[in-house]
């Protein structure tokens, strides 16, 4: 039997066969009769990396959100590298203003003693991994989805406690999970909540944002995290926008194969490969895929990638890509598609370097905080906490506040990313003895995992 080891931070992967041989991590990890081997403890570290990460690269890419959209006018102009260190320009939002958090492009980091704020990229996921916990499951059902929503989520339609906002509560929701919370609210289950005739809504980015944990709690078993993602993807999803989120997921459970001691952008390349084999034939995401892969392959900048893929889909409209033609607001700019083709290319071209990545997600344009937050998570999981700070070159804040846009959790909704990267290991637990057929060797203190 092969094992592919993971044994303590740095998670260093080793392969070994009966036969003395050593073969690659990837060919150990996709052999018929391999395992896959977890250190616990240095896992719970790498769950506290994933928070970390996208909390930096979540609060980094909002100073950049919806500044730069394509097309005519002040927000047609795409950033490029030279922007970065440079003032903030008005987004559609606020047209006459920079943003509120940072006055210049740069990273936004949270020193100890401050917190980080819970945000769209994060919240939800937050939400996902209680009820998680609370039910003992690894698949939660529509009404227990529905009910965690309902009791951490603001009801904007309600008043606050001091009765002069008529607005009510602001609930940190936008288009299609906005949605799916009315549909909620007024009784209706997922996935029902993404049904185009009830959601308008339900191409847009918001299922890839709040799934990609599940991933994460199914390391090396991207068909488990699938299964368990399922249904909080339609909660807010349909079609490419319900398979770009898959995709994620699938991604994020594939990077337990990936060796933080070498070279990650060639590892990063082989996963998403393996990823991207959730993608139908046939339609935009696989189509948008591949055109930022050969772009990248081409040697054109990360300017021209992000150049080109604006003219592709948002003005020739190929590949089936047409949100252009719809009239939408902002022509679209939250929608799952462009926002997955904008990701991929500071994921290609950051080559696994956290702060490159983020840098250049921040750039990109359109909602440059979502795919900037998944990569950050994504990248900061490889990682762990203690990576991350050394590549900042200082330590930062483990402290998070949830209740900045939800609300009904303990301590005033104060937690941190150790205590929740813990927490996780117990969902891990499950999915690896329940739904992925392995077991937990108490003694070492690991995950025996079946590989397919």
């Amino acid at each position: 039997m092969r094992r592919l080891m993971l044994p303590a931070l740095p998670l260093l992967l080793a392969a070994c066969a009966t036969t003395g041989t050593a073969p690659s991590p990837h060919s150990a990890a996709t052999a018929q009769t391999a395992t896959l081997e977890i250190d616990r403890a240095a896992y719970a570290r790498r769950m506290e990396g994933f928070w970390l990460g996208q909390s930096i690269a979540n609060w980094t890419g909002l100073v950049t959100e919806m500044d730069k959209i394509g097309g005519e006018g002040p927000h047609g102009e795409f950033y490029t590298r030279e922007d970065w260190g440079q003032p903030d320009q008005p987004s559609i939002f606020d047209p006459g203003k920079p943003s509120p958090i940072s006055p210049t492009i740069d990273f936004v980091l949270r020193a100890p003693g401050e917190s980080w704020g819970a945000d769209d990229d994060t919240d939800i996921e937050y939400i996902y991994q209680d009820a998680l916990l609370k039910h003992r499951t690894s698949i939660l059902t529509p009404q227990q989805i529905r009910q965690a929503w309902i009791d951490h989520i603001y009801d904007e339609t309600k008043p606050t406690p001091y009765g002069t906002d008529e607005t009510g509560y602001q609930n940190y929701l936008w288009v299609s999970n906005q949605r799916a919370h009315e549909l909620m609210l007024a009784g209706t289950l997922p996935p029902e909540t993404s049904d185009p005739a009830l959601n308008e809504h339900w191409e847009m980015i918001d299922a890839q944002l709040s799934t990609e944990i599940f991933g994460l709690f199914a390391p090396g078993r991207p068909d488990v995290a699938l299964r368990m993602a399922d249904l909080p993807i339609r909660t807010a999803a349909r079609g490419e926008a319900a398979d770009i989120a898959r995709f994620h997921v699938a991604l994020h459970a594939l990077s337990a194969r990936v060796d933080p001691a070498r070279p990650l952008g060639p590892q990063l390349r082989a996963i998403a490969k393996e990823a991207s084999r959730v993608l139908p034939e046939g339609e935009y995401p696989l189509a948008m895929y591949r055109f930022v892969l050969a772009k990248y392959e081409s040697g054109a900048s990360w300017e021209e990638a992000r150049d080109a893929v604006y003219r592709r889909y948002q003005v020739e409209m190929q590949d089936g890509y047409d949100i252009s033609a719809r009239g939408l607001y902002c022509n679209g700019c939250f929608a799952g598609g462009i926002n997955f083709a904008a990701g991929l290319v500071s994921y290609f071209y950051g080559e696994g370097d956290l702060r490159d990545t983020i840098r250049i997600g921040t750039l990109a344009g359109w909602d440059s905080d979502n795919p900037t937050a998944t990569w950050g998570g994504l990248i900061g999981s490889i990682m762990g906490r203690a990576a991350i700070e050394e590549a900042f070159g200082m330590p930062l804040s483990g402290s998070f506040h949830i209740h900045r846009t939800r609300k009904g959790f303990p301590n005033d909704g104060n937690d941190y990313f150790a205590a929740m990267g813990e927490r996780s290991l117990e969902i891990v637990d499950r999915a690896v003895t329940e739904e992925a057929g392995g077991s937990i060797d108490r003694a070492s203190n690991r995950w025996i995992i079946p590989q397919p």
